[in-house]
């Protein structure tokens, strides 16, 4: 495989306009499908088959003009202080006139609170979020200013209004961060400019794609974000690895069409491998059959594939336009090197002797540290996120806060408990006995509302036809405690419980719906699904990472690090997010549960990240020792010729996740700062303090591969052995192998010298 990685990657150098020139064509028919093509994001993350879900479909299939899953706006006004809102009922009738449109389905009846002076309404719509028109959003807007107009604070909570696009804040600071990065390790704009600009272009392709199929298939706001935010990482972090081998081959005295080659074919090899991990891990999160996962999944992979590609021919093509000048433009203070020259002495050097020398101690440090900033994970509870995380000051907040303040927290959240009396002898005494019950629970209830409000006998006789047509009531639990809150949870477990004997009871059935019990299924579908996507994703690594090490131990050895980096990323995103240790540091006023779907799409991230490290800096070590080395000094070699790029990759990475966790969006950010913890502690705490302790204790050991299973691989040469045989060693440097016979494979080569 390297032969041929470095037959494209000479290729993509001589041929360089044209790579260029199909790239640019690319990003250019990709911008114009985002431009012309896409559609609206939407965030209701939603799944058949549940309780919370099912309620839904009840309705919608019972009374067809329904639409429970529907946009909602609360719009709360509060009257300025010693005032209330009864003197201003003409300008709020009138608001609520301007707010109809032909999607609105219902307003309901205003909710005042005890002092009078703040009050909201509830505003429905036929149609999702995701689908409401400009006009319907406009006509919402024109309804607060006409009530700031007069005076009163008003705000819009719900999901009715489109969030603010985000400036590219993030990438922005990911993309300032790389460039300082490497400047520093390259010592040359030039140099340090190709990788910025290659992950550019990635990003541009892939962020381009994923918008035009906004258009097509119903998306959520987190896949765009996470696709851009993998993109942009390993899009300048592949890149940066072949680069530094590039460099590393010309001033060996290697021509620059030929340098070009065997740093894709050497480098390009590793990069394909890490890369497969990343998109394998990726992809799998389509087994959990999670629709918005899935998307997700898909989103990154395919991100980090078009990242791979730029990587092996776009970047080779710009080398090519570059020239020499990619060892030129230095920088005043700085000092260009060969950042893969493993004969200076560095503290890379030193480090892993040390570690080498004090292996179990290090060992011993290592796990300790990554356990103990574990432990919050015991603690950790999942949610989905409302608008208690939105920003201070934005109208979700300040219409969350309100509510809270003047109506109880719980009043943000109502559970809704659907009543199913199409086989109830009496639906009316069934719904009467749910009532009851619901009325009994004591713990974290603060109202119950029944679906008839009167107890005149008209009254009653009207909602006995109503049950008659659509055979189904709805009941409005309101908690003591807010949506996200564990408590509210807890309750939903306990409505469950008391309404499970209803069928047996009365022959009608329970359903309860809502915000925190649609977030309660979700995790709960989440965590059963977990263990299937750990067997299929994390085995199928394991068989790729024994095809690329020919070693059993080391791939067992990179997933139980692995199991210590997710444990120090989830035990500081519970630390920071859900106990609000240093939470401001992050932008963020307020502490919150984790995001529900963090564990398991961390998981699959991270597991692909992790690998990437373990493929840059273990090959270097198996390249050493199938050279002759002792298994315990080739750990020190290759630790040597890789530790100072990959520390570049890693800070990086780390710059690009938390650029994005200083965002707004609290998904965004959560993902945001969980992945930045994850790399950092995987590249320092894990690959290159716990890895090479290992790696010295265990010793030759370390690379056993059982007989018959070693016959029966495919060597796949990831080193690039043979392509080194083929090439020989370069005009100014030593190569491990003397030079083979020229054959018809190679005699578009030149001869050494």
């Amino acid at each position: 495989m390297a032969w041929h990685l470095f037959r494209l990657g000479r290729w993509s150098f001589v041929h360089r306009k044209t790579v260029a020139g199909l790239w640019l064509l690319i990003l250019v028919a990709m911008g114009a499908g985002a431009a012309t093509l896409s559609g609206q994001t939407n965030d209701n993350f939603t799944l058949d088959g549940m309780e919370s879900t099912d309620a839904f479909s009840l309705i919608e299939e019972r009374s067809p003009g329904a639409s429970p899953d529907g946009a909602t706006a609360r719009l709360v006004i509060q009257a300025p202080p010693g005032t209330t809102i009864d003197g201003s009922q003409a300008v709020i009738t009138r608001a609520l006139a301007a707010a109809k449109t032909d999607h609105v389905q219902s307003t309901g009846a205003a909710t005042v609170s005890g002092n009078g002076r703040v009050g909201y309404v509830t505003i429905t719509y036929s149609k999702s979020a995701v689908d409401l028109t400009e006009a319907d959003r406009s006509a919402l807007e024109n309804a607060r200013t006409t009530l700031r107009q007069a005076g009163l604070t008003a705000a819009i909570g719900g999901d009715a209004l489109a969030a603010e696009t985000e400036p590219p804040t993030a990438e922005i600071i990911g993309v300032a961060v790389a460039l300082v990065v490497l400047a520093v390790t390259f010592g040359s704009l030039v140099a340090a400019g190709m990788p910025l600009l290659t992950a550019i272009v990635g990003v541009g392709i892939g962020a381009a794609g994923i918008t035009t199929l906004t258009g097509f298939v119903e998306l959520s706001s987190t896949t765009p974000a996470l696709g851009s935010m993998l993109g942009l990482a390993v899009g300048i972090d592949y890149a940066l690895f072949i680069m530094s081998r590039y460099q590393h081959e010309v001033r060996q005295g290697r021509p620059l069409e030929d340098a070009a080659g065997a740093a894709v074919g050497t480098a390009g090899s590793a990069v394909i491998f890490a890369g497969l991990t990343v998109i394998i891990a990726l992809a799998g999160l389509s087994v959990t059959g999670i629709g918005f996962l899935t998307q997700m999944g898909l989103g990154g992979a395919g991100m980090v594939a078009v990242a791979v590609l730029i990587a092996l021919t776009l970047l080779p093509a710009l080398l090519g336009l570059a020239g020499r000048r990619v060892l030129s433009g230095s920088i005043r203070g700085l000092k260009q090197r060969d950042v893969e020259d493993a004969s200076v002495r560095t503290n890379g050097l030193r480090w892993v002797e040390a570690v080498s020398r004090f292996r179990i101690p290090a060992l011993v440090a290592g796990v300790a540290v990554a356990a103990v900033i574990s432990i919050p994970v015991l603690q950790m509870e999942l949610a989905i996120p409302d608008d208690a995380t939105a920003p201070s000051g934005s109208d979700n907040r300040v219409a969350y806060d309100l509510i809270s303040d003047n109506f109880g927290p719980g009043a943000n959240g109502p559970l809704i408990v659907v009543v199913d009396t199409l086989d109830a002898s009496d639906g009316a005494a069934a719904v009467a006995t749910v009532v009851s019950r619901l009325s009994g629970i004591e713990d974290d209830v603060a109202a119950v509302v029944p679906p008839v409000t009167s107890t005149t006998t008209k009254a009653r006789a009207a909602f006995a036809a109503q049950l008659e047509a659509v055979h189904f009531a709805t009941v409005t639990v309101i908690p003591e405690s807010g949506p996200s809150d564990a408590a509210t949870k807890n309750l939903v477990d306990t409505i469950r419980d008391d309404l499970a004997s209803l069928p047996a009871d009365t022959g009608a059935r329970a359903l309860v719906t809502g915000q925190t019990a649609v977030g309660v299924d979700i995790s709960q579908k989440l965590t059963d699904v977990f263990p299937l996507y750990l067997v299929v994703v994390v085995g199928l690594a394991f068989v790729l990472l024994i095809l690329v090490f020919r070693s059993i131990l080391v791939p067992l050895k990179a997933a139980l690090g692995f199991l210590l980096s997710v444990g120090v990323a989830l035990g500081s995103t519970v630390a920071v997010f859900q106990w609000g240790w240093l939470n401001h540091l992050i932008g963020l006023d307020v502490t919150t549960p984790v995001a529900f779907i963090l564990p398991l799409l961390l998981t699959g991230v991270l597991f692909g990240l992790a690998m990437d490290y373990e493929v840059f800096l273990v090959t270097r070590m198996r390249e050493a020792h199938v050279h002759g080395t002792p298994a315990r000094q080739a750990v020190i070699d290759g630790f040597a010729h890789s530790a100072r790029v990959v520390t570049a990759a890693a800070v990086i990475m780390f710059g690009v996740f938390a650029g994005f966790a200083l965002g707004d969006a609290v998904m965004i950010k959560t993902i945001g700062f969980a992945l930045a913890v994850g790399v950092i502690a995987d590249a320092f705490l894990v690959r290159m303090l716990i890895v090479p302790a290992v790696m010295a204790i265990v010793g030759t050991t370390m690379w056993w591969l059982p007989g018959p299973l070693d016959r029966a691989l495919p060597n796949l040469d990831i080193e690039g052995e043979a392509l080194l045989h083929r090439l020989g060693p370069p005009a100014g440097g030593v190569g491990f192998l003397p030079e083979q016979p020229r054959s018809a494979d190679n005699a578009d080569l030149p001869r050494q010298p």
